[in-house]
């Protein structure tokens, strides 16, 4: 793509902006049984080993253009994973033309992007209630990188590749860089919100909340799912199995887990209906 002269900034050197984004999901789950829990937190496991994470982040490596210097991975005992690539700057020979636009960004395809010593790293959190029956799993997600593309371009991808309940997203741009006249240049890109980053079809499915400090180049977003099926949170079976009145408390317990998540308190059994998937 050819860019036209009042969209070039001539640099003095290479861009030094750090562009760091945080991506963390969370999927909930009722497991009624210690055994049922067991079961969940094996399934998690396997689903989302090392080995499979792996794919996910070598899919991000590839849209956002990077070569892998390095990759550590790990499974743990007796639950959880973790893998780290160290990234290197990719070639650029052509910039495909929406790398410069606010877009949702590609699901897996090769896109070659600018970027130079960084990282992608990815970390899970299957846990559960000690005593209620919920059960969640959690994934961190954080891609780092230096130069003039953002990683959001990873970003609809990544919420493709995990089964979301809800979303916390950071977005933040650190350091500067510096024109040919030594002006500094703390942000190299328009951006209002991540929401600019998610597809409408995707936003059309979640409730959403944006705190931003844009004088400091700080964007965050909340999303938790609309919908509630309870089919979809019941491991192993459906919900004509239960029994009278269970139904209402599992909804319940769940609609309170969520809640939870999403607002980032604790929350009493009077405020569930406050802000929950109907």
């Amino acid at each position: 793509m050819k860019l036209t002269p009042e969209q070039l900034i001539t640099l003095h050197g290479f861009n030094n902006l750090t562009k760091s984004l945080s991506f963390n999901m969370y999927d909930v789950c009722y497991t009624k049984t210690k055994e049922e829990r067991e079961a969940y937190i094996e399934y998690i496991d396997e689903q989302y080993n090392s080995d499979r994470l792996t794919g996910i982040l070598q899919s991000v490596t590839d849209i956002i253009g990077a070569h892998v210097l390095n990759i550590a991975k790990q499974d743990y005992i007796p639950q959880g994973a973790s893998v780290t690539f160290l990234i290197s700057e990719g070639p650029v020979e052509e910039a495909p033309t929406e790398s410069f636009e606010q877009s949702p960004g590609p699901l897996p395809k090769s896109v070659v992007m600018h970027l130079n010593k960084s990282h992608i790293t990815v970390h899970t959190y299957p846990e559960y209630h000690p005593d209620e029956g919920i059960s969640t799993f959690r994934a961190d997600v954080d891609v780092s990188t230096c130069g003039e593309i953002s990683p959001l371009k990873a970003l609809n991808y990544l919420i493709h590749s995990f089964d979301t309940d809800i979303m916390t997203i950071d977005y933040r741009v650190r350091g500067f860089t510096r024109d040919i006249h030594g002006h500094k240049l703390f942000i190299d890109h328009d951006i209002s919100s991540i929401q600019n980053y998610i597809p409408d079809q995707i936003k059309s499915m979640y409730d959403m909340i944006d705190v931003n400090v844009y004088q400091e180049n700080i964007f965050h977003t909340k999303c938790k799912l609309k919908q509630f099926d309870l089919n979809n949170y019941l491991f192993g079976y459906t919900k004509d199995k239960l029994g009278p009145g269970e139904e209402q408390e599992i909804t319940e317990q769940l609609k309170m887990e969520m809640d939870e998540i999403f607002y980032g308190k604790n929350m009493s059994v009077g405020s569930i209906g406050q802000g929950s998937k109907e």
